[in-house]
């Protein structure tokens, strides 16, 4: 009978960085209903979803004395681990010990808690641990009270797989990271979808277990640093296969098979992190191919069990899809537990997880038990191995002495076919072996194997409490100190594959040389001196020359192998003076290395939470920048990477989040391509495809220009600057007349930039005297128009080889764009617009008193001109750029402003004056209103001003900036 997927979703408390940046929760729950609010939307309804299960992790929990996490007291909401496990984990064991097949599968961003969920750490068993440890206890509770008529026998095999960029590794067995392409994912009839040549290896405890998916997390973390592969996109599956033997109530031998798979899957804001907009390349390595495919899937999946006819199912998209077919729409009891970040800042993500795992709500899967007589099982292999004998010899074998030729098929698919068909016969083969072998014979195959690992293991450990040792860091928490080296006494050499003999650290990936360093170990002084030209990052500076290493240095040799020293002694000094030990993390060491670059990552109390998201932000970008940048060196692209910073004035905006963007420079000529975060990710993991193809010996890794991700073609629009004009003089219809500069996201002056902007009539003709303001708010209601205009821009720099002008004013739907002008630095726009106002409004007066017009520079460069490079100095911080071109321009255009005002109250005074004059000479008491209206508001001309302006004798003729904007008077 067909069921649902069970879907759960948990959510976390804060962590560290959430509670420094004083985050919001967004999340509530109610029974199994999760509610969402949007943070930029407060007062709006929040979204609400409906789940099997709502766990609520995010307070209201108290630690005990072993470290275990639960709830303050029997009122609280907590959802501790045990609960979890008693509704998820329990359910996945029950089903496998009824024969079904069992999947569950973690969903949700970086960082959001799965792992937690799913393994745990210390006494907060995950699932993994706890359903594995709760097999064996029922596997012994078996033996204990079976009856020993029916000879029970019990057999557990594990194995552990990882997808990284559509490319299978089986973690349990390191040679498998040499094939090229990966493992080869196969389908068989009536099993569905394997991994060609995957180790399974039996086990007898939770230990054996807990050793094997340490020794595959082991090498998940050696082959992501050595093969520049990132952790948090990579797919992991750990498949224990459960296997029930004995006689039912007739006698007869029957095997009851269950695989339980448990999938980690790589974090979910990935899918949105590459593909960027606009990029004339796409993400070709299809690091995203697998979660996209199984968004698919699973949006199929839900159609189809929402009744809708004709849905296929592409379950061939992607290699994580083939594996995950039973588990999605199969033989399979499935569950799916999201996890969620409870903060305000990672809205976006928390709400597609949330949607995707409401739509996984829909999925039916038709589990059956797996059972059948053994003898049954083994006359099937023995069928099926006569079928593919019979194939095989019709590809070619031997059929009578004679060979079978198989007519008009090339001659390398039928090897190929051949392979595969041999390979199946020989699986079948092991597997009618493993049937008929006793359990204690296969474990007696690897035990001592294991034994000899579990020697060397507990000999490992002793000797990390006595000598000093370099640990690992990685991104991803369960890969960190799983790589540990030791400095003995003597010297130990740091080098890579190709050294002669052998290093005693070898290190394989980018920037790593053949002799790279040596660390020298005398009475436990320990001194690192890294090779000539070799890179090597001592507490996040470069090292130069010898430095001896003390306990908790970082130390980073190349571009990614990213290490933790410890030194017993030293450490023990420490913990005798009473100093407290620094706890050394990916992120503190990757911020230690920002630091030392000239970037900002102090903490406090003054950090904004825009801030320390863009700290968390440089974090994140910095390794995979330096990463390309040795890619880019090994490789000889010529090009060269480095983070900016582009504030929101250099954007348009008044205020907003500093945004990170990647600045690829070419060493040849001058010529610079502004990258968004979203494009560089996008190139950056095609670099990484190009580079792994490289090292593999592919003669075709060097791309053509056209699809080469370090290559941008030289007329590439970019924008050369940005031009702020402040309009406050608008409001007072006084025009603005600027030569300003093209600043770029450095704060840099890229040259000068001819604006004009006037008021004026709606035909573009001049304004007269009484259509001008002394307050702003006298044109509202008014109809206004202004004439913009670009003449000019000067001493652009001599690379550009075209430019334009782009712009927006006011409510302007469309950017209004100036003609491309081609082979001048001093191009002459001659561009000229009017636009229109049919009523001002406060608002237009707002936006010319708080706002500004941007009008963005853009060029297209040459590939022509050599390498001249001008020191640009020191950049600018923020500070400076605000204070030298947005102060300064801003207090000119206000004094410009209020000088043109004070003329024009001068004009005004002085036809006050004139009438004073007049009526004065006549003998008059007072003044005629309308004369004064004419004075003061500049309303027609009466006979009574006529005559003042001939007795003083006034001249029409003085003008302010070149328009007549007073009658001056001269007494005679």
């Amino acid at each position: 009978m067909a069921e649902n997927v069970k879907v759960a979703v948990r959510v976390r408390p804060f962590n560290e960085r959430e509670k420094k940046m004083d985050a919001n929760c967004i999340i509530k729950m109610h029974g199994n209903t999760t509610e969402i609010t949007d943070p930029s939307n407060k007062q709006g309804a929040p979204k609400k979803f409906t789940f099997d299960q709502s766990y609520w992790s995010h307070d209201g929990y108290k630690e005990g004395p072993d470290g275990y996490l639960e709830p303050f007291n029997g009122k609280s909401p907590y959802a501790d681990q045990k609960r979890v496990f008693k509704d998820l984990g329990l359910t996945v064991l029950e089903n496998a010990w009824k024969g079904y097949n069992c999947c569950m599968f973690a969903y949700g961003q970086t960082g959001s808690g799965k792992s937690y969920s799913v393994v745990g750490y210390g006494a907060n068993k995950g699932i993994v641990p706890e359903t594995c440890e709760k097999l064996f206890n029922g596997i012994d509770e078996s033996k204990r009270t079976a009856d020993k008529s029916k000879e029970q026998e019990f057999q557990v095999f594990v194995s552990m797989l990882e997808i990284y960029n559509e490319q299978v590794r089986d973690l349990l067995n390191p040679t498998s990271f040499k094939v090229k392409g990966g493992l080869k994912v196969r389908e068989h009839p009536q099993k569905g979808f394997y991994v060609e040549s995957q180790s399974i290896f039996p086990v007898k405890s939770y230990d054996d277990i807990n050793g094997r998916i340490n020794e595959g997390t082991r090498n998940r973390t050696i082959a992501s640093t050595n093969m520049n592969a990132t952790s948090s996109r990579a797919h992991t599956i750990v498949s224990i296969k459960f296997v029930q033997k004995g006689k039912n109530d007739t006698g007869q031998n029957m095997t009851k098979t269950s695989i339980i798979n448990l999938v980690d899957l790589a974090g979910s804001e990935r899918v949105d992190s590459t593909g960027a907009t606009g990029d004339r390349l796409k993400e070709g390595a299809a690091i995203n191919q697998s979660l996209s495919s199984l968004g698919n899937v699973i949006k199929a999946l839900a159609d189809q069990g929402l009744g809708k006819k004709g849905i296929r199912v592409p379950y061939r998209d992607s290699k994580l899809t083939m594996l995950l077919k039973n588990a999605l729409g199969g033989n399979s009891k499935t569950i799916m537990i999201a996890a969620l970040s409870p903060a305000d800042v990672n809205y976006d993500e928390t709400l597609s997880t949330l949607r995707y795992a409401d739509r996984a709500k829909a999925i039916k899967t038709k589990a059956i038990v797996n059972e059948s007589p053994t003898d049954k099982l083994i006359r099937e292999l023995k069928e099926e191995n006569a079928r593919l004998m019979k194939e095989l010899q019709a590809k070619g074998g031997v059929v009578g002495g004679q060979e079978a030729i198989m007519q008009g098929v090339p001659e390398e698919e039928v090897e190929g076919l051949k392979k595969v068909l041999e390979e199946q016969l020989q699986r079948n083969q092991q597997e009618m072996d493993s049937m008929k072998q006793s359990w204690e014979q296969r474990l007696k195959e690897v035990q001592s194997a294991q034994e000899e690992k579990l020697a060397k293991e507990i000999q490992k450990r002793e000797e990390m409490k006595v000598t000093p040792h370099f640990w690992n860091l990685n991104e991803d928490p369960a890969l960190t100190g799983m790589v540990v080296h030791f400095t003995k006494s003597g010297v130990t050499k740091v080098g890579n594959q190709k050294a002669t003999p052998p290093p005693e650290i070898m290190l394989t990936g980018l920037s790593v040389q053949k002799d790279h360093a040596t660390i020298t170990n005398k009475k436990s002084v320990c001194v690192l001196k890294p090779s000539e030209g070799a890179k090597v990052l001592l507490n996040g500076k470069d090292l130069v020359g010898s430095q001896e290493l003390h306990h908790n240095d970082r130390v980073m040799f190349g571009s990614s192998h990213l290490y933790v020293f410890h030194h017993p002694q030293d450490l023990a000094k420490n913990q005798k003076a009473g100093m407290k030990e620094e706890r050394v993390t990916y992120d503190t060491a990757q911020e230690e290395i920002a630091q030392n670059a000239g970037f900002d990552m102090m903490k406090g109390p003054d950090k904004s939470k825009d801030d320390l998201l863009l700290q968390e932000d440089l974090v994140q970008l910095m390794p995979m920048v330096n990463e390309a940048n040795a890619m880019s060196e090994e490789l000889k692209k010529g090009v060269r990477f480095e983070i900016v910073l582009i504030s929101p004035q250099s954007r348009g905006l008044k205020h907003g989040r500093t945004q990170l963007a990647v600045l690829m420079r070419c060493n040849n000529n001058d010529n610079e391509f502004l990258w968004d975060r979203n494009k560089f990710l996008n190139r950056k993991y095609l670099m990484q495809e190009m580079y792994q193809n490289f090292v593999d010996g592919d003669k075709d890794w060097d791309l053509e220009q056209d699809i080469d991700p370090f290559w941008e073609p030289p007329d590439s629009e970019v924008m050369i600057g940005c031009v702020h004009v402040y309009l406050q003089s608008l409001g007072y219809l006084i025009e603005i007349e600027e030569l300003l500069g093209i600043t770029d996201f450095r704060g840099t002056e890229q040259g000068l930039l001819k604006v004009e902007i006037n008021p004026c009539h709606k035909d573009g003709s001049a304004l007269d005297d009484d259509d001008f303001v002394d307050d702003a708010k006298e044109s509202l209601g008014r109809q206004v128009s202004f004439n913009i205009a670009l003449h000019h821009a000067r001493g652009l720099p001599s690379r550009f080889q075209k430019s334009r002008c782009k712009y927006r004013f006011y409510l302007d739907k469309n950017t209004t764009d100036t003609a491309e002008i081609e082979g001048t630095c001093n191009p002459e726009f001659g561009h000229s617009k009017i636009v229109s106002v049919n009523a001002v409004t406060q608002q237009l007066l707002d936006y010319f008193s708080d706002s500004n017009l941007v009008i963005e520079v853009w060029g297209r460069q040459s590939d022509t001109n050599k390498k001249q490079r001008i020191s640009r100095g020191r950049p600018k911080s923020a500070k400076e750029k605000n204070m030298d071109s947005d102060e300064k321009y801003r207090m000119s255009v206000e004094l410009n402003t209020e000088r043109k005002r004070v003329a024009r109250l001068e004009s005004k005074l002085h036809k006050l004056k004139d009438l004073v004059v007049l009526a004065q000479s006549r003998g008059e008491d007072s003044i005629a209103i309308r004369d004064l209206e004419t004075a003061l508001l500049g309303r027609g001309t009466s006979a009574h001003f006529k005559a003042a302006a001939r007795v003083v004798g006034v001249t029409e003729n003085s003008k302010v900036d070149g328009q007549v904007t007073s009658a001056a008077c001269s007494l005679q």
